[in-house]
């Protein structure tokens, strides 16, 4: 009864049913893990952004980047705008993740004469993306600022892939690597999301300020790898429904269909007729003789 399992049907469903349960249970696995990577990314915005200001050389220096845990902490610098190395960043969106323009990236010259790159914000696009858009001006004299720490921007990082030949002072990504080599003295390592600047600067002197990061929402992750083994589940659980149909089926063709069974067809014109006793049938047959 069980031989029809060797058939190249069964034998394909069975194999198919075997490999797409561990790549199910694996996507299950997947995004609970990405689940739990972002539970920990919000929480390390949630500890980053509570956390008290610290000087920004406590964190990062000139040979090294931020550590991965300090990427959102409030620092502290001082120093001088350098507006003739001043650049902005292409294809960045504004806070509400619609309208397409530019970051506007600033060194600060510090007291040591090293550098620190300054996002002081986002400022619309003029339509020609090959001349450089309209720009607040930086404030004047030395300043302090407080800003959110941020590690360098690359093409792995962000996929935002490098272009040769862009216009006169534009890049594609922050990387203070890359302006160092332009502005010619040390540059601390990562950037600065500005927040907060002493003496507040004149209304025209401020960009759109980069927002926080969004630290609410954790997505649909561990529904979806509910839904993955569920899935997962589901398969054995088919294929004995499908194996239990194919027996009932193939044991009702083997049994075929009874003389008197139910649902035999009976001539309507004899479905009320009076059974015929062999007596009476002997009579009827001496009669006709």
């Amino acid at each position: 009864m069980y031989r029809f399992l060797l058939s190249r049907q069964w034998v394909i469903l069975t194999l198919l049913g075997l490999a797409l349960m561990p790549v199910m249970v694996q996507l299950g696995f997947w995004q609970l893990h990405r689940h739990q990577d972002r539970v920990a990314h919000n929480e390390l915005i949630a500890d980053s952004l509570a956390a008290d200001p610290v000087p920004v050389t406590e964190l990062t220096g000139t040979e090294r980047q931020p550590a991965a845990e300090d990427r959102f902490r409030r620092v502290t610098a001082s120093g001088v705008y350098d507006t003739g190395h001043e650049v902005v960043v292409r294809r960045r969106t504004a806070a509400d993740g619609r309208e397409v323009g530019y970051f506007v990236l600033t060194p600060l010259i510090r007291a040591d004469g090293t550098a620190l790159l300054v996002n002081r914000g986002w400022v619309p696009g003029s339509g020609d993306q090959r001349t450089f858009p309209e720009v607040p001006d930086a404030p004047g004299g030395t300043v302090t600022l407080t800003g959110r720490l941020m590690r360098d921007e690359t093409t792995e990082a962000t996929g935002i892939k490098v272009r040769e030949g862009l216009p006169d002072r534009q890049v594609m990504l922050i990387n203070s690597a890359d302006r160092e080599k332009e502005l010619g003295r040390p540059v601390l390592g990562g950037f600065v999301e500005l927040t907060d600047t002493a003496p507040r600067p004149a209304p025209d002197e401020l960009a759109q300020q980069v927002p926080e990061p969004d630290q609410s929402g954790i997505g649909a992750h561990m529904a979806y790898a509910v839904q993955w083994w569920l899935f997962t589940a589901a398969v054995p659980v088919g294929w004995v429904v499908l194996l239990r149909r194919e027996l009932r089926d193939r044991r009702a063709a083997a049994a075929g269909p009874t003389a008197d069974g139910p649902g035999r067809d009976v001539p309507a014109d004899r479905r009320d007729a009076p059974a015929r006793t062999p007596a009476r049938t002997a009579a009827g047959a001496g009669t006709a003789d």
